[in-house]
């Protein structure tokens, strides 16, 4: 019994990954597309990767360049370089995209990747949740995937519609809602999260 409960354990822990999306400089104080909540998101990811690492699960990194004269994460600008709180650390995995839909991205091969390690379970977070983030569950779940979003690991920004403008935490709290509704296994927090992994 004590060995099926080991091979369970092992398992599981090789069926998950974490995926960070779009935790770049240009999201953050002074950067070209401040986001609201960003550091406390970027602090919660930086809890899960180094949980993550600690049990030699897959850490997966994604970021987003633009071309020269984009209106953010420029290539070759400081804000498209990762926040320190997310630096890649040896062993991680880090993708480019250009479009946002990671997964739509013939360039990151990611689902390749994620099919290679035998990932079957892939948490999310990162930024923005009405674009990147919305994007990417959508995409995993479609593809198969077992999707947890945590949801204090993400962060967005006021958006305005026919003369209507929605505050940040609604446009985040909208998201959230629908993808918890129809896309994910689950949408959890950090500390909920941290607490559906192996100990």
């Amino acid at each position: 019994p004590n060995r099926i409960l080991t091979q369970l354990k092992q398992t599981r822990m090789e069926a998950s990954a974490l995926l960070i999306v779009d935790l770049q400089r240009d999201y953050f104080d002074g950067g070209r597309m401040q986001l609201e909540g960003t550091l406390q998101a970027a602090q919660n990811a930086h809890d899960l990767a180094e949980a993550f690492r600690q049990r030699k699960l897959q850490v997966v990194h994604v970021h987003h360049i633009s071309p020269s004269g984009g209106p953010f994460f420029e290539e070759g600008t400081e804000g498209a370089a990762p926040h320190p709180l997310v630096a890649p650390q040896k062993g991680d995995h880090v993708v480019v995209k250009h479009t946002v839909n990671v997964f739509n991205d013939a360039n990151t091969k990611l689902t390749a990747l994620l099919r290679e390690q035998q990932v079957k379970r892939i948490f999310v977070c990162g930024a923005m949740s009405h674009m990147c983030v919305d994007a990417a569950v959508r995409a995993a779940a479609d593809l198969g995937f077992e999707v947890v979003l945590v949801h204090d690991a993400c962060a967005t920004r006021e958006l305005a519609f026919g003369g209507v403008t929605v505050p940040a935490k609604q446009v985040h709290a909208a998201f959230m809602a629908a993808l918890a509704w129809g896309y994910c296994k689950q949408c959890v927090s950090t500390t909920e999260a941290l607490a559906l992994l192996p100990k």
